[in-house]
């Protein structure tokens, strides 16, 4: 076996073992039942600050002005959605943990939030006529918006753990009459492992704090999630998470689907982030989101493909290659490029591999300057992935041309990237086809 098939094996075999993961699945899992509500919550702030504000909106037309006394309804689904993901979060990611653990109802997902809770100050100080004063019974935002992500995460499997394990033990069950209906009697069946688990995990965050001074919040925030944010914010922490991705993907992996437990809940966190920053007329933050993504570095999907497909009609003569780019160009117009990966191919092929992993690098880093520059705006409205080029850099930034320029700028950059690697690679097939015409020539020659 040759290094280099030594070393798609050792890949492979990884990502089996990754994506096979119990937490892995479940994380994926309830991102993908979540994104619904980000895009909600995007879309009330798109239209908040867009058609309903007084100032900047339509709103601010006399003609439409009637609009603005509306904006509160938008305000309510901003708050009710984007402030409150680290409580879905933690909720789906039970449920998710809770059938992969065997468990058949709902009440996994309740236990891990009564869970988070059960750790989570209520109490905050708050300053009055130059008096602080303590506020019993509140729920401050970091504790139910992503600030509080990581620790949500981290409870929900714990809890769910525990939970599953002493739902096991046959001592730990209260067992009720034949005559007790199903749902009645597996309510109390949990009853003993609940109260446990909440216990220990309450019991766990009194401790902590008694003995370091700090909450579990803070040393998980400070210690995991602010380091890997800051990592992430960084362009060289994320071309390295976009390059992990390519590589998957060039060996037959999806590479997206490996990344997604590292990129969802940072990336939406920093797009969730800006959305409430843009709501509150505050400054935004982040130039690294999961709309940049989508917007700098994967148009037309993984690779920036559709410059793939602009050279194939530019350079190649092949008929195969222009009919694939044909089937494709539908597709990719939504960001699905499974058709030009699979059937070009792009996967196990070391011409046109190249040029997929290095093309999103370099877009990635003008969608970087361009927005750090100020010429682009930052990404504040968090838009499906299957929203079309153009389209979707535009909503994206709320209205910013720069980043539409920017993006064109992108397609134009993957289109010459690709253009001399599909050049290379016509000219390979050509010289096969060649090689395989003479050849049967030779054999039909020989035959006679």
């Amino acid at each position: 076996m040759s290094f280099k098939d030594q070393v798609i094996d050792a890949l492979g075999s990884f990502a089996n073992k990754f994506n096979s993961l119990r937490y892995i699945m479940a994380i994926k899992a309830s991102f993908i039942t979540l994104m619904p509500v980000i895009i909600v919550g995007a879309f009330s702030v798109l239209i908040s600050n867009m058609v309903l504000d007084p100032k900047n909106g339509l709103a601010s037309f006399a003609m439409f002005s009637f609009l603005a006394p509306l904006k509160p309804i938008m305000s309510g689904i901003n708050y009710a959605t984007l402030n409150f993901l680290t409580i879905g979060a933690v909720f789906l990611i039970g449920i998710e943990l809770g059938r992969i653990n065997g468990s058949r109802s709902l009440f996994p997902g309740l236990l891990a939030v009564i869970c988070l809770i059960s750790i989570t100050p209520t109490t905050i100080d708050i300053v009055v006529n130059g008096q602080t004063v303590p506020v019993k019974d509140v729920l401050a935002r970091q504790f139910s918006d992503t600030k509080s992500l990581f620790l949500g995460m981290f409870i929900a499997i714990l809890s769910v753990e525990i939970y599953s394990k002493l739902e096991k033990i046959d001592r730990l069950r209260i067992k009720m009459p034949d005559s007790v209906p199903p749902n009645v009697a597996a309510s109390f069946s949990a009853l003993l492992p609940g109260i446990i688990t909440v216990t220990f995990i309450a019991t766990l965050g009194f401790t902590f704090h008694a003995i370091t001074g700090m909450h579990l919040y803070d040393a998980i925030y400070k210690v995991v999630q602010q380091p890997l944010e800051s990592v992430v914010q960084s362009l060289p922490g994320l071309l390295v998470l976009m390059f992990v991705a390519q590589l998957f993907w060039v060996i037959g992996i999806h590479g997206n689907q490996m990344i997604k437990p590292i990129r969802e809940p940072l990336l939406l966190g920093a797009i969730a982030v800006n959305m409430t920053a843009f709501e509150q007329g505050q400054e935004i933050p982040n130039i690294i989101t999961m709309p940049f993504w989508d917007v700098y570095m994967s148009i037309g999907g993984s690779g920036l493909t559709i410059g793939l497909l602009l050279a194939v009609m530019i350079a190649s003569k092949r008929r195969e290659m222009k009919e694939i780019a044909k089937i494709s160009f539908g597709p990719c117009v939504f960001n699905i490029n499974e058709p030009v990966i699979f059937g070009m191919p792009i996967m196990l092929n070391p011409i046109l591999a190249i040029p997929f992993i290095i093309t999103p690098l370099v877009t990635g880093t003008i969608g970087y300057f361009a927005t750090s520059m100020g010429f682009a705006g930052k990404a504040v409205v968090m838009v499906p992935w299957t929203t079309p080029p153009i389209i979707n850099a535009w909503l994206s930034t709320a209205g910013s041309m720069g980043a539409v320029v920017t993006q064109l700028v992108c397609i134009l950059t993957a289109t010459l990237i690709y253009l001399p690697f599909v050049q290379v690679a016509s000219r390979r097939a050509d010289l096969a086809q060649r090689e395989a015409e003479q050849a049967a020539q030779q054999a039909n020659a020989a035959g006679k």
